[in-house]
Formats: C-alpha cells, structure tokens, sequence
C-alpha cells in the first residue's frame, strides 16, 4: 500500500515547484521575483507539503488508513489538504481566526475537518494554542501522523533540495535574497544551499511587528502567513546576514506598491520582502547588483485583510487634501 501511495504522489510532482522568476521595473538595481503561486494549490507551501508527505510514506509514518493533522496559518493546510485529498487520506487543519475567508473555503472541500482555535496565546496570537489542540488530539487517537512543519527538519531539507536548485539554474550571480519568515524552514533552507554557491550573496530575513523570531517585543498581529509566537528552530542552522522588522502597516501599503508598480498582486509576505528590498537597495544605489524576492502566494485571499484596508487609508489620506481644493474652487 505504500507503493500505491507513492505512485500516487509521483504524478503530483510535476505540479510542484518550478515557478518563474521575473525582472521587476526597478532603477536602483537588477530585482526579480520568483512568483510562487504558480504551484500545485497556489502557494510556496505547496513544495513542503509534498516533500514532507511523500518522505513520510518513505519513512512509514504515513499508510492509506492514516489521519494527517496539522497546525497552519493557512497557506501550508491547503497544500496538505490538496495532496491528501489527491492520494485519499484524511486531513484536519487546525487554524485560527487570522485564517482568510478565501482559504477557509478552499479548505471546507478539501479537509476532512477543519478546526478553529479561538483562545489566544501568551503571546497574543494563536500558534500555541494550535500546537496545545494538536498534541491533544495526537495522545487521544491512533494513526494519526502531525507534520510538524516547526520542528521537522524537512521544512529546510525540502527547500535545500528543491528551491534552491531552481534559484542556481536561473542566476549565475545573485547579490541579494530577501526572504519572509515564519517557521523559518524557507529562509534556513536557501541559505545554507545558496550561501555554497554564491559565497558572497547576502540573505535577508524579513519579519512582522509582533512577532518573536527576531524580537521579544510582543505586538497583536493580524497579517497571517508571516512572523510567529515561538522561536524558529531552524533560523539558527541557517547562514543568515541580516533581519529586517517591519510594521503592518509598511508591509500593507507594500502589497499595494507591488500591484501598482510591478502589476504583481500577492500576499502580505511578497509586499514584506518588496517593502524591504527596496530600502536596503537605495541605500546600496548600486544598478550592477542583482536581488531576488520571494513572492509566497496571490492577493486575493488578502483582499479584505490588507488590500482594502490600505486603500481605505489612503483614499482617506487624498480625501483630506482634496476637501479644502473642492471647498475653495466652489466658492469661485
């Protein structure tokens, strides 16, 4: 039955990965993106939840009559639950309230179960509670299998073996990688293959207000995808060079700018990493340098939770400054 599971997920593969990388419209140096919604069920977590199912079959953790359960801000169940609904296991996401709309939906058809935290943790957001209900869940059932994307270290292998390879083909000199973190499974990953191959290339961690990767400072954060209420247990083995922090807001008005300027419509993470390019690379006013981006996932789960939240502000912003035009011109 293994083999039957393996095949299955074979043909999967070539669904997986293999995004393009664009050059953005950008002075100051050479910027590209990789866009990975391009993949299986639309998000960079597309790749880890193939890797670390089908390295569970190989292992055998995983068989047909087993449960797979796991704890994710969204991007990483709906990958799950896609390749699991693919090869026919169950699959029950444990989420919170930051959840989008967009990716709830996605996961009522393709999760066997989807269940919603709603106590918040000691640091003000979610993912401990989520962990709590899982380890729970885990001691009360039998064949049931927990990724674990926090602490298994296929979250890194996976990007090591698969990304990072595609980043090679396509640069024979890359300067820059800016990279959103969360379990920090990607950014560790890139790093340390990258880092073999361009000796001299600077990687870019980039963090959310609130979060404690970097940072103890503890800050309500409603962006999901990105930043975290515990410390990454791969960001260490990485071969990092610098964490830039960013408010909500920035990083908001930064999805807005990524449309608007680069016609790229994307996550909170790939309006993060944009936000952040662009302020180290006008400090560097270098045009010879080339910078990569990652771009995680599409807008269009973040409508309502970024887009028309940022637009909203500044439509306000314009109307402020026009009101005393249109006053003036009516009494004209």
């Amino acid at each position: 039955m293994t083999m039957e599971l393996i095949e299955k997920i074979s043909k999967i593969e070539k669904f997986i990965g293999n995004t393009k990388t664009y050059q953005l419209d950008y002075d100051r140096s050479n910027l590209f993106a990789k866009l990975e919604y391009g993949s299986f069920m639309g998000s960079i977590k597309d790749r880890l939840a193939f890797y670390t199912v089908r390295q569970a079959i190989l292992d055998g953790y995983i068989n047909k009559d087993t449960t797979v359960i796991e704890s994710s801000s969204g991007n990483f169940a709906v990958g799950l639950a896609g390749i699991c609904k693919c090869l026919g296991l169950k699959f029950i996401a444990v989420v919170d309230p930051n959840i989008t709309e967009e990716k709830e939906k996605h996961l009522s058809f393709l999760a066997h179960e989807t269940i919603k935290v709603q106590k918040r943790d000691q640091y003000d957001s979610y993912l401990l509670t989520r962990i709590e209900l899982i380890n729970k869940i885990l001691k009360e059932n039998d064949n049931y299998f927990n990724i674990n994307q926090y602490k298994n270290v296929n979250n890194y292998l996976c990007y090591y073996n698969t990304m990072a390879n595609e980043i090679i083909r396509d640069f024979k000199r890359l300067d820059y990688l800016f990279i959103a973190v969360s379990t920090g499974g990607t950014v560790t990953g890139l790093s340390l293959k990258l880092k073999e191959h361009y000796p001299n290339i600077k990687i870019v961690a980039v963090d959310i207000e609130g979060s404690i990767i970097f940072s103890d400072v503890v800050k309500k954060r409603i962006i999901s995808g990105m930043g975290a209420s515990r410390k990454s247990n791969f960001i260490e083995k990485g071969k990092l060079d610098e964490a830039i922090i960013l408010p909500q807001d920035e990083i908001m008005q930064g999805c807005l700018d990524l449309l608007k300027e680069q016609m790229v419509f994307a996550g909170g993470s790939s309006g993060a990493v944009y936000v952040a390019a662009k302020k180290l690379l006008e400090k560097e006013n270098n045009s010879d340098l080339n910078a990569l981006i990652i771009c995680p996932d599409r807008g269009h789960a973040y409508i309502d939770s970024i887009y028309k939240r940022i637009d909203n502000k500044t439509l306000e912003k314009q109307k402020e400054f026009s009101e005393p035009q249109l006053e003036y011109e009516s009494l004209v």
